[in-house]
């Protein structure tokens, strides 16, 4: 009796466990093809029709069809715009770990779409959607390694990485980035050729952007033999979408590279680009009208153009307006204001400004006059092959000037300055040489000679 009653039971359990299973059966057939219908008058611009499938599946459970209903929503495409009821279908589906919903539920903690910002919820919905391949938090997160934002430790390495899954996925942004990393040497080693691989692949798809930087490797004839041929061809392709590929076609008239050397020709499309708001184009029309090249000399026009590209953190721009601030060129001398531009073009490597810098400290300028101070700053343009600081470092040791004289050391720095053709350096060279013995002279030579083969790195 036990045993019948025990086998009724569980015969029960069996079938509402059967009948469940087949509801959900029923309800994932139906729901799929309210999606797949919802899809299709979507692609025929029916938005009231794709809405009233995309509903219907959504309030069944298919996820598929809450984040297509919270895309609805969140662009006001066939209803009124409403972010917060776009969130709360992207969770929905999000939970159930629908990749497009987790990706775009990311994006608006991230910038506070209809809901308070959250970066830390950002980023986690962020993981999830890369851990499934969503290119666009790939990328986010990428950016977020990059520079170290919004709560994430800069990893570069890390930034590389997702970067480069989301460009094996053929994102051509991400495939952008890869190629950029391997130009500069960013998460990953300096590869020029690697760099010009993506690049290449990038071009070929009608990119811009990527047409211009690989322009730009063909003109300088890197990892290539020069081709300026090639690299006109591929600014010109690029002009149209991208103002830098016009500054670049200034560049060539500038340079005279494959075609005749034309300092108007030049400045005319440097102009039409940096109205375009390219900043190299602005920083080098505004260096022309500083020095007169190819223009009148115009300082007002000068600073505004070289304001414009400073505050973007162009460094040859900062560069120029530290000399307008520092010569007074139509405005007000202003030597602290000059060397604060100096100093952020010194900060991203700018060889020259790290030289006037020095030059300032040598001689007080501006500064409590500081020899240790002015041999530091020269020493950074000289390991740089600045001919300027390489002059002045053999000024310093040829007088004593903060360092023990060594006449040795100063023939050597002006044995470098001189090769690169600097004048003053030649004719300084003679005057120490003849305070030297011949031994003294070949030492510094042997020195000038180990200096170059290291890049001008540790000389000392």
């Amino acid at each position: 009796m036990n045993v019948l009653a025990a086998h009724s039971t569980n015969a029960e359990a069996m079938m509402r466990k059967l009948f469940v299973m087949l509801v959900l059966m029923f309800s994932a057939t139906a729901w799929a093809g309210e999606y797949e219908d919802g899809h299709a008058a979507y692609n025929k611009k029916d938005y009231a029709a794709a809405i009233k499938h995309w509903r219907k599946a959504a309030d069944l459970g298919d996820a598929n069809s809450q984040s297509s209903l919270g895309y609805m929503y969140f662009n006001g495409i066939g209803i009124q715009r409403d972010y917060k009821e776009a969130n709360r279908l992207y969770k929905l589906a999000a939970e159930q770990g629908e990749t497009t919903a987790q990706s775009n539920l990311g994006i608006n903690y991230y910038y506070g779409n209809g809901t308070k910002k959250d970066h830390a919820e950002a980023v986690r919905w962020f993981r999830l959607a890369a851990n499934n391949g969503d290119v666009v938090a790939l990328n986010q997160l990428g950016y977020m390694y990059l520079k170290g934002v919004s709560g994430v430790k800069q990893d570069l390495e890390e930034a590389y990485n997702l970067y480069m899954s989301a460009a094996e996925k053929g994102d051509v942004s991400a495939q952008l980035q890869v190629g950029t990393f391997n130009y500069d040497g960013i998460g990953t080693k300096k590869d020029v050729e690697e760099a010009m691989l993506w690049y290449g692949l990038v071009a070929e798809s009608g990119n811009a952007a990527a047409q211009t930087k690989l322009g730009y490797m063909y003109a300088r004839g890197e990892s290539v033999e020069i081709n300026a041929t090639e690299a006109m061809r591929l600014f010109r392709l690029a002009e149209k979408d991208d103002p830098n590929a016009q500054s670049a076609i200034g560049y060539m008239y500038f340079t005279g590279l494959g075609v005749k050397q034309d300092y108007t020709e030049a400045n005319k499309h440097y102009k039409l680009a940096a109205e375009r708001g390219s900043v190299v184009a602005q920083s080098n029309l505004a260096i022309n009208y500083t020095t007169g090249t190819g223009v009148e000399k115009n300082y007002a026009e000068a600073m505004r153009l070289s304001k414009l590209a400073a505050e973007k953190s162009d460094a040859a721009a900062q560069m120029n307006l530290g000399k307008i601030y520092l010569e007074g060129l139509g405005t007000k001398k202003n030597v602290e204001e000059a060397l604060r531009w100096y100093k952020l073009a010194a900060a991203q490597g700018n060889a020259v400004a790290q030289a006037n810098i020095g030059y300032m400290y040598d001689y007080g300028q501006g500064v409590v006059q500081d020899y240790a101070e002015a041999m530091r700053w020269y020493k950074l343009a000289a390991a740089q092959g600045d001919a300027s600081a390489q002059l002045n470092i053999g000024v310093m040791y040829g007088n004593g000037k903060g360092v023990v004289q060594d006449y040795v050391q100063a023939h050597m720095w002006f044995n470098l300055a001189a090769v690169k053709g600097d004048a003053h350096s030649v004719k300084n060279r003679m005057i120490v040489a003849k305070k030297m013995t011949q031994q003294q002279i070949a030492e510094a030579q042997k020195l000038a000679k180990e200096c170059q083969a290291r890049n001008y790195k540790n000389c000392d």
